[in-house]
């Protein structure tokens, strides 16, 4: 048999899988098993076949656009509309526009999606690929945009069941969860919390998990609280005031949702906590303290008084963010965070999907993203 004659029923057969299911392994879309998508690329090889590329537009002409589906709450996150500009500045060096996908147009009612999982016909119709961001086990619509039909990348992994995206663009989350606190720690830091997210994402799922393997492993003790996943600014800082009150040794707080930290520098204020001094700074307080208590027993003729359990109120408190954003950078003190590089981000979801629909790179392609720790005055004013 030659490749003049080999055809994709051909593979099927030989593969022993449908037509259909031979047709989504060997193009990287459909709900596929890795293994049988090895084996019938495997089985194409050896029988030489050449997919009909002029049939093959002549099915699906393209459509010069690709869509971008965010979390519901993606829209008043900094974050992700930064990461957007970048997906849509790459995406156009490659000729294509892209459509925002709304919730309605991805699970049913206007956008008049197909199937329980939403939207496979109507949107594989109307664009030639898809981008996936941070895509939640929760999020009804993501089950029908993976099996739209259309290469499909995401930006983290998915952990659901459905099927694996064409690609995907990830960050390493439990390192740079590690990076602050150890940067914390590494400053005095002897009992931090981390007001981690609630959800299924991978990034959410990923820092809860990495605050308590963290401690595990340094024998510390991390307090650990769930917020909501776009928690607000108040959520964070009625989470920080309940905190500190029941638990006053924390001395360090790791606020994960993009733009929630200024709510932790308030709880601060409020408590009268003293933000972003070091190690160094905690010693002279402490001496200050016991200075102004030997000078009040001198005056009364006391003993001095025995400092109580838990820090004294203007005890430091260092306070990060797991998302650098406008919030962080322009709070009073600055607010050490990490710099996802949101814009970069979504360029390197935006520029992997152009390239698996150009063929420049093949499906299953992984791809990683880097971050940075940026350093402020809310972990590291004076010298360390």
């Amino acid at each position: 048999m030659t490749s003049r004659t080999v055809t994709l029923l051909d593979v099927a057969r030989t593969a022993g899988v449908s037509k259909s299911t031979a047709s989504d392994a060997l193009q990287g879309s459909g709900r596929v098993a890795e293994a049988t998508r090895d084996r019938v690329r495997a089985v194409a090889e050896e029988l030489g076949y050449r997919p009909n590329s002029a049939a093959r537009r002549l099915r699906r002409s393209s459509t010069g656009a690709i869509g971008l589906h965010l979390p519901q709450t993606a829209t008043r996150l900094d974050y992700y509309m930064n990461l957007a500009f970048g997906a849509v500045a790459r995406a156009q060096e490659d000729g294509f526009d892209v459509v925002l996908l709304a919730p309605a147009s991805t699970m049913g009612g206007a956008g008049g999606a197909t199937g329980p999982g939403g939207a496979s016909g109507p949107v594989a119709s109307r664009v030639d690929g898809l981008l996936v961001i941070d895509p939640e086990v929760g999020d009804s619509a993501v089950p029908g945009l993976l099996d739209a039909g259309v290469p499909v990348v995401t930006g983290e992994r998915y952990l659901g069941p459905t099927a694996a995206p064409t690609g995907a663009v990830i960050c390493d989350n439990a390192a740079s969860l590690t990076a602050l606190l150890d940067h914390v720690t590494d400053r005095g830091a002897r009992r931090p919390a981390v007001l981690a997210p609630a959800g299924t994402s991978a990034w959410a799922t990923a820092l809860r998990a990495t605050a308590a393997s963290w401690g595990q492993e340094h024998g510390v003790d991390v307090a650990l609280r769930t917020v909501p996943f776009a928690a607000t600014p108040g959520e964070a800082e009625e989470t920080t005031l309940a905190l500190l009150r029941a638990d006053p040794a924390v001395d360090a707080v790791i606020c994960a949702p993009d733009g929630a930290a200024p709510g932790v520098l308030r709880a601060a204020a409020t408590l009268g906590r003293t933000v972003g001094t070091t190690a160094s700074d905690r010693t002279d307080s402490a001496a200050s303290d016991r200075t102004d208590s030997t000078a009040a027993s001198d005056r009364t003729g006391e003993e001095p008084s025995t400092p109580g359990p838990g820090p004294h109120p203007r005890t430091p408190l260092l306070v990060a963010s797991c998302v650098d954003g406008t919030a962080t950078r322009s709070a009073e003190p600055p607010v050490t965070a990490v710099d996802l590089r949101p814009a970069a981000y979504g360029r390197a979801c935006a520029e992997l999907l152009c390239d698996i629909l150009a063929g420049r790179t093949p499906p299953d392609t992984v791809r990683r993203h880097a971050w940075a720790l940026e350093t402020r005055a809310s972990t590291t004013a004076g010298p360390a």
